[in-house]
């Protein structure tokens, strides 16, 4: 088993040469937090790994080419545990985990370590890390800060109450909260006297990711 993952791991190393807001230090945030979560939770971990290690592996053709990562990161995952002889009924588990681990799939996570997976990436969206993250997309789309800020307020403060697992919304009670005092302290900080007032610091459900 864990030589097998050590092979996900180099292969889904090998794909991202790139840094930024969804990089391989992403990837092995949510590999670390489904590793938390999962434990907690009992679930079976031959599939939370691999599930975590590939579910944005395509994100770079998606940035190249709009092919929706979550779908073709199942059919890369698919075809490469196939060569590497991993037991077939994981791979399908593992597979609907990819494709709907998205904030906005339409495809709902059925199991339990699907559920985690999309807990998991969502987390990584949220506290000080999801700020950090917010900021390098902001820069990746040529945006500034009200771009940025407005990505928190309509998506990242929505994601506290999406989480599907108890472990999940425990570390997000202090993720959400740290969105928040960023949000009013950054406010505070860039409110220009006479300017029209900051949106409030409340959320709206978003499709951008």
């Amino acid at each position: 088993m864990d030589e097998k993952i050590d092979r996900m791991y180099q292969h889904v190393r090998s794909v991202f040469r790139q840094p930024g807001s969804h990089g391989l230090d992403h990837t092995l945030r949510v590999v670390y937090l489904c590793e938390q979560i999962g434990n907690r939770e009992r679930a079976d971990m031959r599939i939370v790994l691999p599930a975590a290690l590939f579910h944005d592996i395509a994100r770079p053709l998606e940035e190249e080419k709009g092919i929706p990562h979550e779908v073709e990161g199942a059919r890369i995952a698919e075809q490469f545990l196939r060569s590497i002889r991993y037991e077939e009924e994981l791979i399908q588990k593992i597979i609907h985990a990819i494709r709907t681990h998205r904030y906005r799939s339409v495809e709902k996570p059925e199991t339990l370590e699907a559920r985690i997976l999309s807990d998991a990436d969502k987390l990584d969206a949220m506290g000080a890390v999801g700020i950090a993250r917010t900021f390098m997309r902001a820069g990746e789309h040529h945006g500034e800060i009200g771009d940025a800020t407005s990505h928190i307020r309509e998506k990242l403060l929505n994601l506290k109450s999406l989480m599907y697992t108890e472990t999940a919304r425990t570390i997000a009670e202090e993720r959400d909260r740290v969105l928040h005092d960023f949000l009013e302290t950054l406010t505070a900080e860039i409110t220009i006297p006479g300017s029209p007032p900051e949106k409030p610091v409340t959320g709206k459900k978003s499709e951008s990711e």
